[in-house]
């Protein structure tokens, strides 16, 4: 089977910025802490935000008060992709008042990005216990199912975001996900389709349901619209690497060799740690006769898929 080229459950963990990041001067922060903060906020130095309030939270004898410290800095701790503190941060303000469910989601995605699935899904579940009407709950239940390989879970918690609601294309298009690891590849097309129809009227459309259509029409030898699929993906949003490896693959696949090489080049260029596309072209020169270039490329797929040295198989 070919394996669709998804970025990462712990990556996609941004629906929404997290709420609870107050202006400097609303926090009761001394002038000059206050400036402080502010001017390491916008310059997004979060490390030197954190350094500000971490003090100032160490010394807060007044609890509201520290609740705003902490509520601040867990979302400064998110922003910088720095989920385990994010996190604690929030459960310390929580342990002083009940979180509002913005920041309960955000609780939950910071769990997602420490790879905490059992405790995210629990947190969302108390989430959408509380609000049967958010389809925002059961499809993050239903990433989290889908990245652990419990597709008939996952699958279910997708119906049920789609039954709330119809336009999240999404859903469609991770239900599609799950379908295609099942082998329904018919079912798989319907809500990739779906998906691509639905994001079609949005501002912003998303290159992965096409990236996905793309994998299914690989798998069952349709390679015209397979290509048809990543250049529109590409066209969307040109800077996804494994999207360009993809469509090296499927023109390579149709004899294409000189756009399969650009594409590869382009993947790897995108994505200076993607071993998969030296891999592929050392493969591709070598059947060019052009062995230099070809030892060349075995040589960087070495050292980014395999630092301890160990020779992979030649191509």
């Amino acid at each position: 089977m070919i394996t669709i080229p998804q970025s990462g459950l712990a990556q996609q963990t941004t629906d929404q910025p997290p709420q609870g990041i107050a202006g400097a001067d609303k926090l009761g922060l001394s002038e000059t802490q206050a400036a402080a903060l502010q001017r390491a906020l916008d310059a997004h130095d979060y490390p030197a935000a954190e350094n500000t309030l971490l003090p100032e939270i160490q010394a807060a004898q007044d609890p509201a008060y520290k609740d705003r410290l902490l509520l601040t800095i867990a979302g400064i701790y998110f922003l910088d992709h720095d989920n385990l503190h994010a996190a604690v941060a929030w459960k310390k303000a929580e342990a002083i008042s009940p979180l509002p469910p913005a920041l309960q989601f955000s609780l939950a995605m910071a769990y997602v990005g420490m790879g905490r699935r059992q405790w995210a899904t629990q947190q969302l579940q108390r989430l959408a216990d509380a609000d049967t009407q958010n389809a925002l709950y059961p499809y993050w239940m239903g990433r989290i199912d889908y990245d652990s390989h419990f597709y008939e879970t996952a699958i279910a918690h997708f119906q049920k975001a789609i039954a709330l609601n119809p336009q999240m294309a999404r859903a469609y298009d991770n239900l599609g996900l799950c379908f295609f690891y099942r082998n329904q590849n018919a079912l798989a097309v319907q809500n990739f389709e779906k998906a691509i129809a639905l994001d079609s009227h949005t501002k912003h459309p998303s290159p992965w349901p096409h990236i996905n259509l793309a994998a299914v029409m690989q798998a069952t030898g349709q390679p015209a619209q397979a290509e048809s699929h990543l250049r529109e993906a590409i066209r969307i949003d040109p800077g996804i690497a494994s999207a360009h490896f993809q469509l090296g693959n499927v023109l390579d696949a149709m004899g294409k060799l000189p756009a399969a090489v650009d594409e590869y080049k382009q993947a790897a260029q995108l994505d200076s740690h993607y071993a998969e596309p030296h891999f592929a072209l050392a493969r591709l020169y070598r059947r060019l006769g052009q062995d230099d270039l070809s030892r060349h490329e075995v040589q960087l797929y070495t050292q980014l898929h395999n630092p301890s040295g160990h020779s992979p198989t030649t191509p």
